[in-house]
């Protein structure tokens, strides 16, 4: 997964990369926390959580624009609803809405920015995550983008023989033989799929797999971690108490 930017984004070093994945995940269920519950000042209160989530950000040396523009990716869905808030004659609600989504995402990013997969699976192990849901994430992970790149090849492949788009009749005609040509792939890409995954199904109840996947690490807390958790956990609520308290 060497090619995924946010798997080498989270095998730099920082100060926040070597903390115990348990404080960044208890630091980041706290601000969401904050943040969905809020219903007053709730333009001050992200903009202030912002402003503290960039600072986050640059501490671990992460590029602020890139990931701000990675943290859109919520907008589509939650922009949906809040047209739908609009045009109920509830505009705020919507605009709160947008904000509270942009700011969660942006706090997700940072955590699994600065945290490697398998760290971060095992500090939710730790709190007290199933284990059965953790393992299919891990799962999920790793061969989605195996699938991706059969999907790749299987493009290559069809370009190389000629295949093209554009080359096809106009109209109705040319939509029937495109879906025809969609629904095609698709189906050779879920057989290739799910012939991968019966090979790999047979590799690992060859190698002994227990149901589940030892931990390649030990978890260990510091004192500064102990530090990042209390201002985890302080700074967020603090904000929010003086921001409503000013209102």
């Amino acid at each position: 997964m060497h090619h995924v930017t946010l798997d080498q984004w989270s095998r730099r070093q920082s100060p926040l990369h070597r903390l115990d994945p348990r404080s960044k995940i208890v630091a980041l269920l706290v601000l969401l926390v904050v943040v969905g519950t809020a219903n007053r000042q709730v333009a001050w209160l992200c903009g202030g959580l912002w402003v503290l989530l960039g600072a986050t950000a640059l501490i671990a040396h992460l590029p602020l624009r890139a990931m701000l523009i990675r943290a859109c990716v919520v907008l589509p869905f939650t922009g949906v609803f809040a047209a739908v808030s609009w045009l109920a004659g509830d505009p705020g609600r919507g605009a709160a809405l947008v904000m509270k989504s942009y700011v969660s995402a942006f706090a997700v990013l940072i955590l699994v920015s600065t945290t490697a997969l398998p760290a971060l699976l095992r500090g939710f192990e730790r709190l007290g995550a199933p284990r059965f849901l953790l393992m299919v994430a891990q799962f999920l992970y790793r061969y989605l983008f195996v699938i991706s790149e059969e999907a790749q090849h299987m493009r290559k492949a069809a370009q190389a023989r000629g295949a093209s788009a554009g080359g096809l009749a106009g109209g109705l005609a040319g939509n029937a033989e495109r879906f025809s040509a969609a629904a095609g792939a698709l189906a050779v890409l879920f057989a290739r799929s799910y012939h991968r995954a019966e090979q790999i199904h047979r590799a690992m109840l060859s190698r002994s797999f227990p149901g589940y996947f030892r931990p390649l690490m030990e978890l260990h807390y510091h004192p500064a971690d102990l530090l990042f958790v209390m201002l985890g956990v302080l700074l967020p609520v603090l904000l929010r108490v003086w921001i409503e308290r000013l209102s």
